[in-house]
């Protein structure tokens, strides 16, 4: 199979889809790679790295485009590249189509075939491509709130642990998935009072099992966030409906409760985000202040820690690409469920229902393509 690593060109967003390591897998598979020049600058990889691994160096996206059948990518394709995508074409990357329609038209109009590493689901429901982003995520949320939570970025001027003598800070952890777990351990690392929901209780169990005595778990409902929305500096959210449009579980309303200098960090920005007052921001822009409040909403957190993210990324996602390049997206969907979840948007028709439902389109069986 011929394969595409474009550089990504989303503000800020330094990762790579495919390290020289996976570029090499590949190749002695006897499978050709296009890489664009620089693509993986950002993330410490040097085109000549690329090419020792047995790449062919290509100078355009537009060239990397046109040559492959396969596309890898990390961010969902921008609009400048909605017009590259060609018919037929296989776009493996994050799509997140539920949260941004213009893209998932586009995809449609297309007529590619696109399979989002979000939605690629295991038997027992966990996400193996999102997993990887998630934990970076989960733990940047916490260092990043930390850090806007000093008073020269408008927050309230508290120290996350605390001192001898002065109480931690106190953070609100919405939802206990790997976000949420991963934002725990690092807040209760820091010396912070963690409170963490969650609506099921079999995961608030396990967790309040595995977790240091600093971390406190609750059932999630309205009426509980509310109450602790009042008096916890940072609040994290981490709430994820796989394809799917995230819950809004914090209000426009409940700011107006929150002490001046909250920060908010809405790591579910790029499934719609689970904080009403929250649009996503980039890493140049990254907060803005409603009520007092700072939101911090970047879309693509883990790009700003590159080297570790495409690392991350790339050792969940090779096995799936070697699989689709092995065998061709038809027959790998065919034989793995897991691949054949992450189909969403095909030849022209949303085949994933969180996505049709997302803007009322038409939904299609995939088994129709299969």
């Amino acid at each position: 199979m011929i394969i595409g690593v474009p550089k990504e060109i989303k503000n800020n967003e330094n990762r790579v889809a495919l390290t020289p390591a996976g570029t090499q897998e590949l190749v002695k598979r006897g499978h050709t790679v296009y890489v664009e020049q620089s693509a993986g600058v950002g993330s410490g990889f040097s085109d000549a790295e690329y090419a020792k691994a047995g790449a062919k160096l290509i100078g355009t996206a537009a060239e990397v485009f046109n040559l492959a059948e396969m596309i890898i990518k990390v961010k969902e394709p921008i609009e400048q590249e909605y017009k590259l995508i060609k018919k037929d074409q296989l776009v493996f990357t994050y799509f997140h189509f539920a949260s941004y329609e213009p893209l998932t038209k586009a995809m449609i109009a297309s007529g590619a075939v696109c399979l989002a590493y979000e939605t690629v689901e295991r038997v027992d429901g966990s996400l193996p491509l999102l997993i990887p982003m998630s934990e970076v995520a989960g733990r940047m949320a916490v260092q990043e709130g930390a850090k806007y939570l000093e008073k020269p970025l408008k927050g309230r001027g508290i120290l996350l642990g605390g001192v001898p003598g002065v109480k931690p800070a106190k953070v609100l952890i919405l939802g206990g998935g790997v976000v949420g777990t991963n934002a725990a351990k690092i807040a209760a690392g820091m010396g912070a009072e963690v409170t963490i929901m969650d609506v099921n209780l079999n995961r608030l169990r396990y967790l309040d099992d595995v977790m240091p005595k600093n971390v406190h778990t609750m059932v999630s409902n309205e009426y509980a966030i509310r109450e602790l929305v009042k008096d916890h500096d940072l609040i994290i959210g981490g709430v994820l409906i796989p394809g799917a449009k995230a819950p809004k579980l914090i209000t426009r309303d409940m700011l107006k409760t929150m002490r001046p200098g909250t920060v908010l960090v809405d790591v579910a920005v790029d499934q719609g985000g689970c904080i009403e007052t929250c649009t996503p921001t980039t890493h140049e822009n990254p907060t803005f202040i409603i009520d007092d409040v700072v939101h911090y909403c970047v879309a693509n957190m883990p790009g700003a820690v590159p080297y570790t993210s495409t690392l991350a990324l790339t050792n969940a996602t090779l096995p799936y690409a070697i699989r689709l390049a092995n065998q061709g997206w038809k027959r790998a969907c065919q034989e793995s469920t897991e691949l054949r979840s992450g189909l969403n948007v095909m030849f022209g028709e949303v085949v994933y229902k969180g996505v049709a439902d997302a803007f009322n389109l038409p939904y299609s069986d995939v088994k129709k393509f299969l």
